[in-house]
Parts: C-alpha cells; structure tokens; sequence
C-alpha cells in the first residue's frame, strides 16, 4: 500500500508531469518542440551539476570510502550484462548482434534517469552518497566494452567456423563482410571516455574536488538552485521523444516490453539490497539501485551504431527510452525507495539485537 502511494505521489510532482506532458504532445502531433541550442545545454547542465556535487563529495568522504561500492557496482554491472545477454539470446531468441547491443544498453546507465533519481530524493527530503556521481562516470563504458569484446570472439568464432563450411573461393567473401562487424576496443573506449558527457562529468568531478564546498559557493545559485528547474525543462523534451518512440513498440514485440521492466525491476533491488549491505545510506542504496536498474539511450545510439552496426536501433532505442525509462521514473524509483527503507530498518533492527545481546554476555 505504501508503495502505491508513493508512487501516487510521485505521479504529482513537476518532473513526472512534464514528462507526460511531453508525451501527450507528441501524441497529439503538436510542433511543440525544445529549440535544439537549449536541448544541447540541458544535458550539459545536469552532468555538470552532478559531476560538482560528486567531486564534493569526494572531497568530503575520501577516495577510499568509494572504493569499494565503485568495485562493487562494476562486478555486478558486467554480471548484468552476461544476464542480460542470455536471457535476450536463449530465451528471446534474439540475434547475437541485437543480443550484445540490448545486453550493453541495460548494462550501461542513464545519466538523465540518475538526474530524475536525485530530485526524487529531494522531494523525499533524503539525501545520497554525492561520489556515486563518479561511480556513474565509471560504469558509462565498461558495459559497452565488454558487449563489444564478447561480439569480437563471436564474430572470429564465425569466421573460423564458415572458412571450414566453405571452399576457398567463397572464404575470402566471407571473411570481409564479417570482419566489418569487428570493432577494435580502443577505439570504442576512446570514442566512450571522450564522449562530450563523460568529458564534463569527469572534468566537473575533478573540479568539484579541488574547488571543495568553499569554492562553491560562489556558483551554488546556478548548479543547486536551478538543478530541479532544469530537468523540468528537459523531462518535457523526453516526454516528446518518448511519445513518438510509442508507436514503434508494436516492432519490439511483447518479450522485449516485459523484459524493458523485469530486468530493471531485478537489477534496481537487487542493487539496493546489495548497497545497503556494503554500508550505503537510504538515498544511497537508491541510487546505487537505480544505476544498475537505468538504461543507457543517450550515450548507447552514438556507440553501438558505429560499434555493433547489424544491431537495430530501433529495438535498444525504443526499448530503453519508450519503456524502461518511463517506468523507472515513475513506478520503479518509490518501489526501490521503500524497499531502502525496509533494508535499512531490517538492519538497524539487526544491529540494535546485537548491541544488546552484546551487553548482555
């Protein structure tokens, strides 16, 4: 019952009701549309507001108190991404390339989602772990990359696989085609560091850290007080993109819309199980989750289009932005939210028997 009305609550609040205004925009076919030089700014904005508030954090926490949820959320997103793979190929019966490239995208995070995350706890008037910031930093590449080395060995599996199939003559044919689909990983790692969203976030991080919370200051009315205005703006540019994507969900089929919600609804808890185990707080363990529940669909379509061409777009686009990112923000993030407030009073019970018996002997 609390979770429904919370996410009653969360229905009312500006974020989620721009984002449906977006929606039903597209869907009426208005020419409402965000002018192009403020939906380049907006991202830029959000990350660098969070990349300042990390670096902060950092600053305040120190860099071994991060260590190991960052070790942690890398093992278990490259786990994911294994999961996530088998289940698409195995049970889907999806192609190997659809397969990675889908496999990568839910392994990967949302930078956006993580925006609406941080103002969901606001609203809850609960605060998070900043540093987790950087960890989203770290995790953007490493499921892509894995995806991509995984695709490699498949694809040279082929190779070897058609040269015994086929005489000589045919081979060489062969072989070309499917050495295109090879990618070298320096170049997708390269192409994912120094994409303009890790650059600002990395580089907001690095200075949010050497400025501290006295350099701030200074800067506070523009990347605090204007950070929940901002997404407001943009939630109305992904409700658009989201309703025109609506209509190509017929294409992914209903297998891949259950697995746009099953999927993160695991990954999220588990993640929020798993980081109030490691010692996160509430709003940590939130956003912890919700880094492994997200879906990359800003960052995914720039890499995965050069890196896994044979992958289609519009399966790993209009399944991450059409499906699972509305539904994390709307029915996901108070689910996990409870479950943190659950996890924390189990543990705090836990820890209060053990005072005591402790006295006790």
């Amino acid at each position: 019952m609390e979770i429904l009305q919370l996410i009653q609550a969360n229905l009312l609040t500006p974020i989620i009701l721009f984002f449906l205004f977006g929606i039903i925009a597209a869907r009426i076919k208005s020419d409402l549309k965000i002018p192009e030089a403020i939906s380049e700014f907006l991202p830029i904005y959000l990350l660098a507001a969070i990349g300042l508030h990390g670096g902060i954090e950092m600053r305040n926490a120190g860099f071994e108190n991060m260590l190991i949820p960052m070790v942690v959320a890398i093992g278990i997103s490259l786990l994911f991404t294994l999961n996530h793979y088998q289940i698409l190929r195995r049970l889907g019966k999806f192609n190997l390339f659809d397969s990675y490239a889908l496999a990568s995208t839910y392994g990967a995070v949302g930078a956006v989602t993580f925006s609406v995350g941080l103002s969901f706890l606001k609203n809850q008037g609960v605060t998070s772990e900043g540093y987790l910031a950087a960890i989203l930093a770290v995790l953007e590449p490493v499921s892509f990359i894995m995806a991509i080395f995984l695709t490699n060995i498949a694809v040279a599996k082929q190779i070897r696989a058609k040269k015994q199939s086929f005489t000589n003559d045919d081979v060489s044919d062969i072989e070309m085609g499917l050495q295109e689909t090879k990618t070298k990983l320096s170049q997708v790692l390269h192409e994912s560091i120094t994409g303009k969203a890790i650059v600002i976030l990395l580089g907001c991080i690095v200075i949010g850290y050497i400025i501290g919370e006295e350099g701030f200051t200074s800067i506070k009315i523009v990347f605090d007080g204007m950070f929940t205005g901002a997404i407001v703006i943009f939630m109305i540019e992904m409700g658009i993109i989201a309703g025109q994507r609506l209509d190509d969900l017929k294409k992914v089929g209903i297998f891949l819309i259950s697995f746009a919600i099953i999927m993160p609804t695991f990954n999220g808890v588990i993640g929020v199980l798993v980081a109030t185990a490691i010692g996160l707080s509430l709003g940590g363990a939130v956003m912890f989750g919700l880094l492994l529940a997200s879906a990359s669909f800003i960052a995914a379509p720039a890499i995965l289009r050069h890196a896994i061409p044979e992958a289609k777009p519009s399966l790993y686009i209009t399944s991450a932005l059409g499906i699972t990112f509305p539904y994390n923000i709307i029915i996901l993030l108070p689910i996990m939210f409870v479950v943190s407030s659950i996890a924390h009073d189990v543990e705090g019970s836990i820890d209060l028997f053990n005072y005591i018996t402790q006295d006790w002997t």
